[in-house]
Formats: structure tokens, C-alpha cells, sequence
């Protein structure tokens, strides 16, 4: 049985795509159209059997019904996209834990990127060196270090920040 089903979709099959990938172009973009033409053809694999003598107007419909799911699929996402961006607005809009201190911010714009990512899922997202270890696909052990380390170089850097702007030390208790 499957050899023959093999055979009959290699008899039909390429008597339908040009005039399936036509059909799609006129409906939608490029890229949704080869989509929904490889999920046509899957469709007519899978119902071989039920393929009649004249099999291009089934595939039609089917191309059709494939592209309508495609097209709520996308409203969909895009409902759901509009739903997370008013709950949990994007990183650009949303500002970030460290601009109440220009001082950090400046501080780990300074750090290599991996430091300041391993600093930020420690502070911002609290995740313990074990979590991070998972985010990051390392041991453990390596993400309790490089934390040690990353906060090590942060607090370098927030002391040369610091004395850069030109902040002064307590003068309290001193004689001028």
C-alpha cells in the first residue's frame, strides 16, 4: 500500500505545485505562499487516497483552507503580541532597573557584554548562580565564579565612573 501511495502522490504532485504556488502568489506574500504550498502538499500526501481523477480544484481548496488558517494564525499572534506589549511593554520602552543610577548604567556599558548580561540576570531577573548556570548552559560552579568576578570588575568600574564625574569623598570631621 505505501508504495503505491508513494506513486500516486509522484504521478500528482508535480502537475499541482506551479499552478498551487500561482493560486497562493495572487493571495498573499511570498514567503506565507511557500508556507502554506508545503503545507498544501503535506495535506495532499496524507490524503493520497482521497485524491480524485481530477485532483488540481481539491488542491485548491485545500490550498485555500491552508491559507486561512495561515492568515488566523497571524492575527492571532498579532493579538496576542498586542496583549503582552501592554502587559510586559518591550525592553526599549520599558527603562531598565539600572537608569535610576546613571553611575551603573555607565558602570556596565563598560563591562565586557557577558559580564553585564551575567550582573543583569543576578540583579534584575534575581536568579541564583545555579539558574544562571542554566540560562547560560555552564556549571554552577562557573557562574558562581564569573558572578564573583563580574561584581568584582562592577564595583571597579562604578569607583572610576565615580571619580571620573568628580565626586568628592565625605569631608565630614576634616579640617579644610
Amino acid at each position: 500500500m505505501d508504495e503505491s501511495r508513494r506513486e500516486r502522490f509522484e504521478a500528482v504532485a508535480p502537475e499541482l505545485i506551479e499552478p498551487l504556488r500561482r493560486f497562493l502568489a495572487r493571495r498573499t506574500d511570498a514567503a506565507t505562499a511557500d508556507d502554506v504550498l508545503a503545507e498544501t502538499l503535506l495535506v495532499c500526501w496524507r490524503r493520497v487516497a482521497e485524491l480524485p481523477e481530477e485532483p488540481l480544484p481539491w488542491a485548491y481548496g485545500v490550498a485555500r483552507n491552508c491559507l486561512l488558517n495561515a492568515e488566523r494564525s497571524v492575527r492571532r499572534q498579532e493579538r496576542l503580541a498586542a496583549k503582552i506589549a501592554t502587559v510586559d511593554p518591550p525592553f526599549e520602552a520599558a527603562p531598565a532597573p539600572a537608569e535610576a543610577d546613571g553611575d551603573l548604567v555607565v558602570a556596565l556599558a563598560a563591562l565586557r557584554p557577558d559580564d553585564a548580561e551575567l550582573l543583569r540576570l543576578w540583579a534584575w531577573e534575581q536568579l541564583t548562580p545555579a539558574e544562571i548556570a542554566t540560562v547560560l548552559d555552564i556549571t554552577a560552579n562557573a557562574a558562581s565564579i564569573r558572578l564573583h568576578r563580574a561584581r568584582e570588575k562592577l564595583k571597579d568600574q562604578l569607583r572610576k565612573t565615580a571619580g571620573a564625574a568628580g565626586h568628592e569623598g565625605s569631608r565630614e570631621g576634616r579640617r579644610p
